[in-house]
């Protein structure tokens, strides 16, 4: 009932609402225990299971204890940059409902990385496991030393760390996913926890052998895919389809899990991927396992379903699991390739 009525309102106010709901202790928790079978290892800990949100649900980090008692094994905060910023003019969220999906050009709107911290140090890991999404602000950046200041700061309040150089609503930030930049990036990250970097779906086959191998070669833990798409499927049929900005949901599904797929077989195991993109059930998520991801991240899926879709894609992970007879959904990982 929440959810329908949240989707009444204009899709920013909506989500306003939702974090002051979930700070507030009104968005309820997940009371079922998590099935041994969805129990995974990552970030250097052992995970429930390998459902995660996505950044850019909470930027400023004011909901994750809460995010976490509905269900999720862990849950990512950010986009944060080094200053404060407020993003692109408004409107820049758009619901296109009939098609499952979203557009946005929020372009990195954060309260900044001191309040950030600040929330972040207040979150019981024990609870849930913390991932910090880094970028950089839109004036005066420098990008070597803005992530390499960043990643140093949310560190020791974070289990993994996650370089941003993939939302297309920042000018020039896709330009760093390129062999050169990304290799200056990575060479002035230092942090003792697992530094991820999260990738673009637009990405050319070639461009995302050169990102697979920079990573590799600087330490990386593994990579994100993907963040939100610039293309537009004919098919849509939402009013606000040629808005600018970055697709996501169940458009992106296809063409984010076809991009992990490639990344495992060029990777080789040598990075640890999270699939992201399109997931709205548990056989979609199945499908990003099979390609090759060892944790999922949810966030379209879920601002369009509310809470209920957390325990929803628990059970039927399970149930998909054993209908394959495994034991583990780890066994799961890349067997679809």
């Amino acid at each position: 009932m929440a959810a329908r009525v949240l989707r009444l309102l204009d899709p920013e106010t909506a989500h306003g609402l939702a974090l002051w709901a979930l700070r507030m202790g009104l968005a309820g928790r997940d009371s079922t225990p998590d099935d041994p079978a969805l129990e995974v290892r990552a970030f250097g800990r052992v995970l429930k299971n390998p459902v995660g949100l996505a950044a850019g649900f909470d930027k400023d980090a004011v909901a994750v204890q809460a995010l976490g008692r509905l269900g999720f094994g862990f849950v990512e905060a950010g986009t944060v940059t080094p200053r404060a910023q407020a993003g692109n003019a408004k409107p820049r969220l758009f619901r296109l409902q009939e098609d499952r999906a979203v557009i946005n050009r929020m372009g990195f709107n954060n309260g900044g990385i001191e309040g950030f911290l600040k929330n972040l140090s207040a979150v019981d890991r024990a609870v849930v496991a913390v991932g910090a999404n880094i970028g950089i602000n839109k004036a005066g950046a420098a990008p070597e030393r803005d992530y390499a200041m960043l990643a140093r700061m949310v560190a020791p309040v974070a289990d993994y760390v996650t370089i941003n150089v993939s939302s297309p609503n920042t000018p020039g930030l896709r330009d760093l996913q390129g062999e050169e930049r990304l290799a200056g990036i990575l060479r002035t990250v230092h942090v003792d926890k697992p530094v991820f970097v999260k990738i673009a779906p637009d990405l050319a086959e070639e461009a995302l052998q050169a990102i697979v191998e920079t990573c590799v070669a600087h330490g990386v833990a593994g990579l994100i895919i993907s963040n939100t798409t610039l293309a537009r499927p004919g098919d849509l049929r939402g009013r606000f389809k040629a808005e600018a900005g970055g697709l996501s949901g169940a458009p992106l599904l296809e063409r984010s899990t076809k991009m992990l797929a490639e990344a495992s077989k060029l990777a080789r195991g040598r990075l640890a991927l999270i699939g992201v993109g399109g997931i709205f059930s548990a056989e979609d998520a199945f499908a990003k396992i099979l390609a090759g991801a060892s944790l999922v991240q949810v966030y379209t899926g879920f601002a369009y379903q509310g809470p209920k879709m957390i325990p929803a894609l628990k059970t039927g992970l399970a149930r998909l699991v054993r209908a394959r007879g495994l034991k583990n959904i780890s066994e799961a990982v890349g067997a679809g390739l």
